[in-house]
């Protein structure tokens, strides 16, 4: 009796199996739900899809910069900042190869324009990512703080444009601000650390 009951259960078991959609000689083969690792990274994390606000230029830019990450020298003065961020498209996939040319005022204020002092290019790498080592610049009449860029995907246009800090108190007597061009703080310590991904047209 005991062995019936058995072969009872095993029965109903093998049906019940076969009404949920369980794998059978015959039933439909079981989709896989494990995601694939192209789909959760083709588009990027926190993408809005808006391009980067352009802003002028200024009348410091200086071409020729040398290719460097780290901008900062034995001795300098300022706030050490570590900024990273990434290079999207407007569809939000990251640009690989893309250059960004920073140049910036001390921490005084004051540019280097004669030599190459706190100015630099670097290109992005195959996730779009770029890392730059600086100081945080310091005021000058009419502005506030801030790091002047230009971003160029491979083959494509420029952007140039300007970024900007969060909880200075010049923004008022700075007439181009932009809040759409605040970095994002996400450390105070030593150096300080932000970020900040350039949208741009890529097409």
């Amino acid at each position: 009796m005991a062995t019936i009951r058995l072969r009872l259960a095993a029965f109903l078991g093998v049906l019940a199996l076969a009404a949920c959609g369980g794998p059978s000689s015959t039933g439909p083969t079981p989709i896989a739900t494990t995601s694939s690792p192209t789909a959760t990274t083709s588009a990027a994390v926190g993408c809005s899809g808006q391009p980067t606000p352009s802003e002028t230029e200024g009348p410091y830019f200086k071409a020729g910069s040398p290719r460097r990450t780290t901008l900062v020298e034995a001795g300098m003065a300022g706030t050490r900042l570590s900024l990273t961020g990434r290079v999207l498209s407007r569809d939000c996939a990251p640009l690989a190869g893309a250059k960004l040319d920073f140049w910036q005022a001390n921490a005084a204020g004051a540019y280097d324009n004669s030599g190459y002092r706190l100015r630099g290019n670097q290109l992005t790498d195959a996730d779009g990512r770029y890392a730059l080592q600086t100081i945080v610049p310091g005021l000058y009449p009419g502005r506030t703080e801030h790091i002047h860029v230009k971003v160029q995907p491979a083959g494509k246009s420029t952007l140039t444009t300007q970024l900007y800090f969060p909880g200075v108190s010049r923004y008022q007597q700075d007439s181009i601000f932009d809040a759409r061009l605040l970095v994002t703080v996400t450390g105070t310590g030593s150096p300080m650390t932000a970020t900040f991904d350039f949208i741009v047209e890529a097409g």
